[in-house]
């Protein structure tokens, strides 16, 4: 069975953003391409242990097997060894992708404490946004009596848009809960101060 999501991108959002971003070709309108999941630990030099139990919360997450990264060159302030394992990442595409963006829009993200809305300045240039969550509770599969630790994770959604309008309108689309309104109070706030005073 297809991801809910994956069915209203098709049959609902392709129309909307051929329209919006005026595209004669369906295949033209941008779309997810992967997520990518990581959760950096530093700590895990001086304890391990903190790798098994942050592996087996993404793969919770995530409903994938992660990956152990480690690390690329040796820095003797940190104490860190070259290929030292020091996190977990997974990549995420198809189906387990739409169900885990799903899940993050409607369920994650609006558990998070004093939650306004993502800012629409995490976008890299070339169609990929990056987000930021500080603690893994925020999703209902962790089970908060067994965590040892918080841990923070990065998640970043790559689209094959050419550019970041493009690929903000295709997460706006999808149901990202970005905050406009919160930005153009912002601009609109202090010219008004200065025209008044």
């Amino acid at each position: 069975m297809a991801a809910r999501l994956k069915e209203r991108y098709q049959k609902e959002i392709v129309p909307a953003l051929m329209k919006e971003l005026n595209c004669r070709n369906p295949m033209a309108v941008p779309r997810l391409r992967k997520i990518v999941v990581n959760m950096g630990l530093g700590e895990a030099i001086q304890n391990a242990k903190l790798l098994d139990s942050a592996g087996q919360e993404l793969g919770q997450i995530t409903g994938q097997r992660p990956v152990i990264t480690r690390a690329r060159k040796s820095i003797a302030n940190f104490k860190l060894r070259k290929s030292m394992p020091i996190g977990a990442m997974v990549t995420l595409r198809g189906d387990r992708m739409y169900e885990f963006i799903d899940r993050l829009m409607n369920v994650a993200l609006p558990r998070v404490r004093d939650f306004r809305g993502l800012s629409t300045r995490s976008f890299d240039g070339r169609g990929s946004y990056t987000l930021g969550l500080r603690d893994q509770l925020v999703f209902p599969e962790i089970d908060y009596a067994k965590v040892d630790k918080i841990k923070g994770m990065n998640i970043s959604i790559v689209t094959d848009a050419r550019t970041d309008v493009q690929a903000l309108a295709l997460l706006r689309h999808l149901g990202m809960p970005f905050r406009a309104e919160a930005q153009r109070r912002q601009a609109a706030g202090p010219s008004d101060e200065k025209a008044g005073g």
